[in-house]
This record gives C-alpha cells, sequence and structure tokens, in this order.
C-alpha cells in the first residue's frame, strides 16, 4: 500500500518545490531588473535636467510598450506549447509552491 502513494508523494513534494524555487528566483530577478531600470532612469532624468542630453520621452515609452509586448506574447507561446499533462497533483503542488515562493522570497 505504501509502495503505492510514494509516486504520488513524489509528484506532489517535487512539484511543490520546483514551484517554490522558480517563484523565489523569478521574484528576486524582478527586484534586480527593477531596481536597475530605475537607476537607468533616474539618470536619463538627471542628465536631462542638467541639460548635457535631451530625452524623447515618447519614443522610450513606444519602445518599453514594444518590449513588454513581446514578454507578455513570449510566455503566452511558451506556456501554450508546452502541452504536457502534468496532471492535477503536480500542478496543484506547483501553483502552492509558487505562491509561497513569491510571498516569502
Amino acid at each position: 500500500m505504501i509502495t503505492d502513494l510514494m509516486p504520488f508523494a513524489g509528484t506532489i513534494g517535487g512539484g511543490f518545490f520546483v514551484g517554490l524555487l522558480a517563484a523565489y528566483a523569478i521574484k528576486k530577478i524582478i527586484k534586480i531588473a527593477a531596481v536597475l531600470i530605475g537607476l537607468f532612469i533616474a539618470a536619463l532624468v538627471y542628465l536631462e535636467y542638467q541639460r548635457i542630453i535631451d530625452v524623447n520621452w515618447a519614443k522610450i515609452q513606444a519602445v518599453s510598450q514594444n518590449g513588454l509586448t513581446w514578454v507578455a506574447d513570449t510566455i503566452i507561446h511558451i506556456s501554450s506549447d508546452t502541452g504536457a499533462n502534468l496532471g492535477i497533483p503536480l500542478a496543484a503542488s506547483a501553483s502552492a509552491g509558487f505562491a509561497l515562493g513569491l510571498a516569502r522570497g
């Protein structure tokens, strides 16, 4: 009886652990990227304030919107191409681990 539950328990535990690690890594990367982007924008604002450069903010907005659209489309494409039926236990435990990783990361 216990040997029948081992693959099931491994699936649940493994999914939770992978979800937790993925969320933790994603949260850390997003924090670092936000700081770097903020510092870059602050540097642009300072240099424009000092009249060293002239920033075309409309062009920056257009480029950033195109970049965000590309990222969103890529994520949708990757998630739709996996096509693997991972099963409810793995998906549920991975999503629980992902939620915990985002909350505690």
